[in-house]
C-alpha cells in the first residue's frame, strides 16, 4: 500500500460515489416518481408518502443492527450485500401492481440501503480519520449532495421511457457501481501499517492489539449520557423536516403551478447546494466549537423554510436553496463529527446506529404528516411554517450539549 498518498482518502472517494448513487436513486430520486405513480394508481399523497417512511427504515430499525455489524464484521461486506439488495429492490419496484407490492419493494430497498448508507460509510471514514474527521466526513457526505445532479436525468428518463423502465435502469446501475466500489473499502488503517490521518506505524497491528487515540466511550455509557440524548432528539426533528421536504418538493411545487421540469431542477438543487454546507461546515467544525457551527446550520434551515412557503416568487426559490440546503447539509456532517469527538471510534458504528434509529422516527413521521396535511388542507404552507419553528428550537438544544 502506497506511503505517499494516505489510503484513507481513496476510501473517502469510494464512499463519496456510493453516497452519490444511493442518494440519487433511492433518497432524492423518489420525488420524481411521486406524481407518475399517483396518476397510474390513483393513490393518495399520504399512501405514497408512507413508502418514503418505509425507505427510511435503513436509518431506523435497521440502523442499530447495521452499526453493530459494521463494528463487528467491517464495512466492506455490508456495502457489497447492501448494494445488491438495493438493486434488486429497485427492479422489483418497477413491477409494482398493488400498494402491498409497492411497500414490500421499499422494505427491500430499506434493508439494502442500511448496508450502504451513511451509518456504514461514516463508520469506515471515522475509523481512518481523527484530526481531519470533519473534512473527511464533509467530503464523503458531499457525494450524497452531489446526487442531486441525477434528478434532472431521472425526470427526463421517466418522461421518455416511463417510471418502470427508469427503475430497472437505476437498479442495474446500482449493481455495477456499488459492487465495484465495495472492493475499495478497508476497515481500519492499523491493519495496513497506518494510524488515523495517515500517521505511520512500524508494522501492521493485529486487530486485538489496535488501540484508539483520544476519548473512547462505549454504547452503554453513551446511553447514560444526557448530551447523547440531546443529539438523538435533535436528529428526530431534523430528519422529520428534511425527509418531508425531499419527498414532497416536486408535488408541492406542482401544486402551486410550477412545471415538472423546473420542479426537478429545484429538487436536484437541494442536495447539490447542500455540498456548500457539507464541506464548508465540516471544515469549520474542525476549527471552532462544533456546537456553534451546528447552531448556525439550524438557523439557515429555519429561515430557508420561511422562504420555501413563498417560492412562487422566483428569487425566493434561490433564497430557499441558499439557506435550507447548506444548513441541512452541514448539520448532517456535524452529527457524525460531534459523535466522533465526544465518544471516540471504538463503538462509533453502534452509537451512530442508535442515533440514526432515533432519527428514523422523525423520518417516518415527516413525509406522512406532510402528505396528510396536504390531503386535508390542500396546501403545504402550514407544515412548512411549523417545521421552521421546530428547527429554530433546536438551536437552543444544541447549545446545551456539554
Amino acid at each position: 500500500m502506497s506511503k505517499k498518498f494516505f489510503y484513507g482518502w481513496w476510501i473517502v472517494l469510494a464512499c463519496f460515489f456510493i453516497g452519490f448513487y444511493v442518494g440519487g436513486a433511492v433518497f432524492y430520486g423518489f420525488t420524481a416518481f411521486f406524481e407518475p405513480i399517483r396518476k397510474e394508481f390513483g393513490w393518495t399523497y399520504t399512501q405514497i408518502s408512507f413508502a418514503a417512511s418505509l425507505r427510511g427504515l435503513e436509518m431506523g430499525l435497521f440502523a442499530p443492527l447495521v452499526g453493530f455489524l459494521a463494528d463487528r464484521f467491517g464495512s466492506r461486506k455490508l456495502i457489497l450485500w447492501g448494494t445488491i439488495a438495493v438493486g434488486f429492490g429497485l427492479i422489483l419496484l418497477s413491477f409494482t401492481q398493488s400498494l402491498a407490492m409497492f411497500y414490500s419493494s421499499f422494505l427491500i430497498i430499506a434493508f439494502g440501503a442500511g448496508g450502504c448508507a451513511v451509518v456504514v460509510t461514516m463508520t469506515v471514514v471515522a475509523n481512518w480519520f481523527h484530526k481531519k474527521v470533519g473534512v473527511a466526513l464533509g467530503i464523503m457526505i458531499s457525494g450524497v449532495g452531489a446526487s442531486g445532479l441525477m434528478l434532472p436525468i431521472i425526470v427526463r428518463l421517466i418522461d421518455v421511457s416511463g417510471w418502470r423502465t427508469t427503475l430497472v435502469i437505476l437498479g442495474l446501475g446500482m449493481w455495477i457501481t456499488g459492487i465495484a466500489l465495495s472492493f475499495v473499502i478497508r476497515n481500519r488503517p492499523e491493519q495496513y501499517g497506518y494510524l488515523p490521518d495517515g500517521e505511520e506505524s512500524s508494522e501492521p497491528i493485529p486487530k486485538f492489539e489496535i488501540q484508539s487515540k483520544g476519548v473512547e466511550i462505549g454504547l452503554g455509557k453513551a446511553l447514560r449520557n444526557r448530551s447523547y440524548w440531546y443529539i438523538n432528539f435533535i436528529e428526530v426533528v431534523r430528519m422529520m423536516t428534511v425527509i418531508a421536504v425531499v419527498t414532497h418538493v416536486m408535488p408541492y411545487l406542482s401544486s402551486i403551478g410550477i412545471s415538472r421540469t423546473t420542479g426537478g431542477l429545484v429538487a436536484g438543487g437541494i442536495p447539490v447546494f447542500s455540498i456548500i454546507g457539507r464541506f464548508g461546515f465540516g471544515w469549520l467544525g474542525d476549527v471552532i466549537d462544533k456546537r456553534y457551527v451546528m447552531a448556525m446550520s439550524f438557523c439557515l434551515m429555519s429561515f430557508g423554510f420561511l422562504a420555501f412557503c413563498y417560492v412562487q416568487v422566483i428569487w425566493l426559490t434561490f433564497v430557499f436553496l441558499l439557506l435550507f440546503s447548506p444548513g441541512y447539509g452541514g448539520a448532517m456532517v456535524l452529527r457524525g463529527a460531534i459523535l466522533r469527538e465526544h465518544f471516540g471510534r471504538d463503538s462509533f458504528g453502534k452509537i451512530i446506529g442508535v442515533t440514526m434509529g432515533c432519527s428514523a422516527i422523525g423520518g417516518i413521521i415527516g413525509p406522512t404528516l406532510a402528505g396528510w396535511v396536504f390531503d386535508t388542507l390542500g396546501s403545504y404552507n402550514l407544515i412548512w411554517l411549523v417545521f421552521s419553528g421546530l428547527i429554530g428550537l433546536l438551536i437552543l438544544l444544541i447549545l446545551r450539549i456539554r
